[in-house]
């Protein structure tokens, strides 16, 4: 191509460093500003309005003052200085990522920047110490109230510690102050976090191990290599922490980390260590069950299809749908693949098609026996009896716990199947399984944030808010709205907190998308409130990049004013739902924080809380306590409503149920 010009034009004279480096430290480009400033130069601090306090103030890590304890009077001078200091570091290496089956391999420390130590206990080397005169040295530190133990994903070591006979107090977790800082922009574990805040990469557990046929375990890791990764972790543990207590403090989120995210660390552990006891029998049962249906249901899907094939294959499925069968015209996928997925599948069963609903039948029957009959089995405490799921405290964007290893929350409740599942989940003899859970507490959020008059009082004298909708919506008497109307108005009202489309609407109501949005615009005809709180969400959103809930509590939502429509759309109607969502997963919180405190105050006698499943609790006791622990669960939880934390102008109802089973409960 012909240049005009002459080419020393285009060479860069001069950068505006400061804007570059801005740009660089939001786009989280952290290795690449290093280099810039060793290039260019410091920048000036003080006219850079983004948090560059990591490059400012950061201490290169080089692992010189990492050191093996192999004297366990060594570690004297440790407990000596998180004493002077007041807080410390404390990481556990174990032999398995359950908490409740793993053994201490080794502690790291760390109470001063650039300096830790490792206590290698389970190492196959002589150089280890002996695990009880370690314990018994650290206990006191360890349970003293007085002194911060600083973790990254504190409740794992706290359960393992627990498990060897120590009680953790006065926890810091670097996870959590991340995620009430940063929740919806990045992940919160430690290697992603060093990379941001510290401009340092981790070594990786995959390089200290190895992988494939080479894998070697933790306790065979040479002690040299373990000391640097196990230090590590206790050093760039306790830098993250003293770099984000101060925006803590600076950004006014430190309510939210001390009152919402700190108290559920022992709460959540003392639930995960109580689990709750399956009934192995019926699970085999209901797993041969859900065998036999399984091939009942593909004979009928080779029969339409007039031969067999690999229903979970995509390629092989999308090939009869659209060869064989012809049921609609060709779809595919972005990659170019025949699509399949489950919203293809639901608008060919809508519109009458028996072969997708087969497919989408056998898919859920699958799922049930693969995730819940079968692995549920395998979750078994050998040791307890009892399923012990793990609670991740920083999974979801909005403070929603979610549960692995099992996953319990995600059990269907509508189908006949899903609640034979919740039948494995069992009281031990003489005890009864309480289940409590708050009625329509999001759409009370809803009315509340944006302040709807009609459904304020409609709650408040105890109305059908779904009949209610219907009248409005449909323009019908209240007394002559029926079973489908009322149908229609609870996908409606529960549609608009997600952000549904008329698109969306229309597909679950079965109508045609001109009905679906004459539905959406009476809807906010009758409640404009909620038009206006969407709109003011959304504006706010765009304008600081985030939206908060009724407690403070921030969700930020990077995609919000993205150039692809689609990107920002699907920002846009979690914008409206993630304050929503948000608040009922913080009103939940404060229940269990209310409840595990009567539980210490023995207020509730022999009660555990075993569950914690979106707006639902559930706890186990003696039959003979049941009376007493109902009616005290529902007062503590009904009382969030008027919290000092923040005053409902509607009242906060619980459903309570309970029975010898999950679903008798439920």
């Amino acid at each position: 191509a012909p240049v005009d010009r002459d080419l020393t034009e285009f060479k860069l004279k001069e950068i505006d460093k400061d804007k570059l480096y801005k740009f660089l430290r939001e786009m989280e480009f952290n290795r690449l500003l290093s280099s810039a400033i060793s290039v260019y130069g410091e920048p000036n601090f003080d006219q850079i309005k983004v948090n560059l306090e990591p490059i400012k103030n950061q201490k290169k890590i080089d692992k010189k003052e990492y050191y093996l304890i192999t004297d366990p009077n060594e570690i004297d001078t440790w407990i000596e200085e998180a004493e002077e200091t007041g807080e410390v570091a404390v990481d556990t290496e174990t032999s398995s990522l359950d908490p409740h089956q793993a053994d201490l391999v080794g502690i790291s420390l760390s109470s001063r920047i650039g300096k830790a130590c490792y206590i290698p206990l389970g190492h196959e080397s002589k150089k280890c110490l002996d695990k009880k005169i370690v314990l018994k040295k650290l206990k006191p530190l360890l349970e003293d109230p007085s002194i911060k133990k600083i973790g990254q994903n504190i409740k794992f070591d706290f359960i393992v510690l627990f498990n060897h006979g120590i009680n953790i107090s006065s926890m810091e977790d670097t996870m959590l102050m991340s995620y009430v800082l940063d929740s919806g922009k990045n992940r919160h574990n430690m290697d992603t976090l060093s990379e941001i805040h510290l401009n340092h990469k981790t070594i990786s557990f995959k390089d200290l191990v190895g992988s494939g046929k080479n894998k070697i375990i933790f306790e065979e890791v040479d002690l040299k290599k373990a000391t640097e990764y196990a230090g590590e972790d206790a050093d760039v543990t306790f830098r993250l922490f003293e770099s984000l207590k101060k925006r803590l403090d600076k950004e006014k989120l430190n309510r939210i980390y001390e009152f919402f995210e700190k108290p559920m660390i022992k709460i959540l552990s003392e639930i995960e260590m109580n689990g709750i006891k399956i009934d192995s029998e019926h699970l085999k049962n209901l797993s041969k069950n859900f065998t036999d249906k399984i091939k009942k249901i593909e004979k009928e899907i080779f029969s339409l299809a007039k031969k067999e094939f690999n229903i979970g294959s995509p390629k092989q499925l999308g090939e009869i749908i659209y060869n064989d069968l012809k049921i609609t015209k060709l779809k595919r996928t972005k990659k170019g693949s025949l699509a399949t997925s489950a919203s293809v599948l639901e608008d060919l069963s809508y519109k009458g098609h028996k072969f997708p609903s087969l497919v989408l039948d056998w898919r859920q029957l699958s799922k049930l026996k693969n995730t819940y009959t079968d692995a549920l089995q395998e979750h078994v405490n050998s040791k307890t009896n009892r399923v012990h799921t793990s609670f991740l405290l920083a999974a979801t964007n909005t403070g929603r716990l979610a549960s692995s290893d099992p996953n319990l929350q995600n059990i269907p409740v509508k189908t006949v199947d899903g609640r034979e599942i919740r039948k494995a989940f069992v009281a031990e003899k003489n005890n009864i399984l309480i289940s409590a859970d708050y009625n329509q507490v999001e759409m009370k959020i809803l009315a509340d944030l944006a302040d709807v008059k009609e459904l304020k009082k409609a709650f408040v004298n105890k109305e059908d808010i779904h009949i209610l909708t219907a009248s409005q919506v449909f323009n019908v008497p209240i007394k002559k709205v029926d079973e489908n109307l009322r149908r229609k108005a609870k996908t409606i009202n529960f549609g608009i907190i997600y952000g549904i489309t008329q698109y969306g609407l229309a597909k679950q109501i079965s109508v045609s998308n001109q009905e679906a949005l004459e539905f959406i615009n009476a809807y906010f005809k009758k409640f404009p409130e909620i038009k206006e709180y969407m709109d003011k969400t959304i504006k706010f959103c765009r304008k600081n990049g985030y939206v908060n809930n009724i407690f403070g509590r921030r969700i930020h939502l990077r995609g919000i004013n993205d150039k692809n429509f689609s990107v920002r759309s699907f920002q846009e109607r979690a914008a409206i739902n993630a304050p929503i969502q948000s608040s009922a997963a913080d009103i939940i919180r404060l229940a269990m924080i209310k409840i595990n405190e009567l539980e210490k105050s023995k207020k509730i006698h022999d009660a555990k809380m075993l569950l914690q499943i979106h707006d639902e609790l559930v706890f186990e006791c003696l039959k003979s306590n049941q009376t007493v622990v109902e009616k005290v669960v529902k007062k503590a939880m009904e009382s969030v409503s008027s919290s000092e934390y923040h005053m409902f102008t509607i009242p906060l109802d619980v459903n309570i149920n309970s029975g010898n089973n999950w679903e008798e409960a439920h």
